[in-house]
């Protein structure tokens, strides 16, 4: 009896689409993902919906952004896109991000996550993101408590909110988002509500054009377990939605401070701007020179040249 191994016919090469071929329009539907499975009533609907038309009306492809998060009810946005992108661990999805968009520059990077996600396991990491401008649109879905552990004191709580951490109401002072941004060394510092998609949408494409660490906080609702924290900054409810003032001067530093020291609901819009040097282009000069410095040799010479400065 004989036995003669069969091997599958090979398979046909692939093609590669043509970069020169034009591409058919991205529509929301290319663009969305899983059903988003947050409480009806969300904030978090309204910025994943803006989103969308977002990278709708700039077409960018699907190959050029991702969408990085941490832990936390809106951090299961990366699901809900369908795109690249990561639902990293608690409180780091600022670093993660900067690895991204350090070593891929040519990349939209975006970074969704709450305030306990990014003020609280990730305050530090917000702190030095910042610090460093490194290129990422970062949005912090603030709605003041924790909602995905069913209602626990969060950074952004205010005094007196009652939770099962804080039964008898809250003592302790909560971050100021935008006081921190700025502080830090954020570039790109936003203030909107999810209840003004206009709006939002606004600050969003001005995130996306800047060069530079782009921080908008989004005040968006927890139905479920802070519902009408918001109202005061919402006209439909009674509240007002006071926009920063046109004659306001987004590259003073210090009078961004002081409007966004406001008691709440404070001012909407664009605080801060400034064009100083991102991490990615110092890092990128930095690796020319050093590259420049052993130009035509080869690598067991650069070695030998690395060792001998150690001696």
């Amino acid at each position: 009896m004989s036995t003669t191994a069969t091997f599958p016919a090979p398979s046909a090469p692939v093609t590669l689409p043509d970069p020169n071929t034009p591409r058919k329009p991205l529509t929301k539907g290319d663009l969305t993902a899983e059903r988003p499975t947050w409480c009806p009533g969300c904030g978090d609907f309204t910025v994943l919906a803006l989103y969308l038309k977002l990278l709708e009306k700039r077409q960018l492809p699907q190959e050029s952004f991702c969408s990085i998060s941490g832990i936390g009810c809106s951090s299961r946005f990366p699901y809900f896109v369908q795109a690249y992108g990561a639902h990293f661990i608690h409180g780091r999805s600022l670093p993660f991000a900067s690895g991204i968009s350090l070593s891929r520059p040519d990349l939209h990077v975006f970074v969704f996550g709450g305030d306990g996600d990014l003020l609280s396991i990730g305050g530090n990491h917000f702190t030095h993101t910042s610090r460093k401008n490194i290129k990422i649109t970062c949005v912090i879905m603030d709605n003041c408590v924790y909602g995905l552990t069913k209602k626990q004191t969060s950074p952004t709580s205010p005094i007196g909110f009652k939770s099962k951490t804080d039964v008898t109401g809250s003592i302790d002072q909560p971050i100021n988002p935008v006081k921190q941004a700025i502080a830090a060394g954020a570039t790109y510092v936003a203030r909107a509500s999810s209840t003004n998609p206009n709006h939002l949408l606004q600050l969003l494409e001005g995130a996306v054009d800047h060069d530079g660490f782009s921080v908008i906080e989004c005040l968006s609702e927890c139905v479920a377990f802070y519902p009408g924290a918001f109202d005061a900054a919402n006209p439909r409810k009674g509240g007002a939605f006071n926009l920063i003032p046109a004659d306001h001067d987004v590259a003073n530093e210090v009078a961004a401070y002081k409007l966004a020291d406001a008691a709440f609901p404070g001012y909407f819009g664009l605080f801060y701007q400034s064009k100083r040097p991102t991490k990615n282009r110092l890092e990128a000069e930095l690796n020319q020179r050093s590259q420049e410095k052993f130009q035509g040799l080869k690598d067991w010479q650069i070695l030998k040249k690395s060792f001998e400065k150690m001696q």
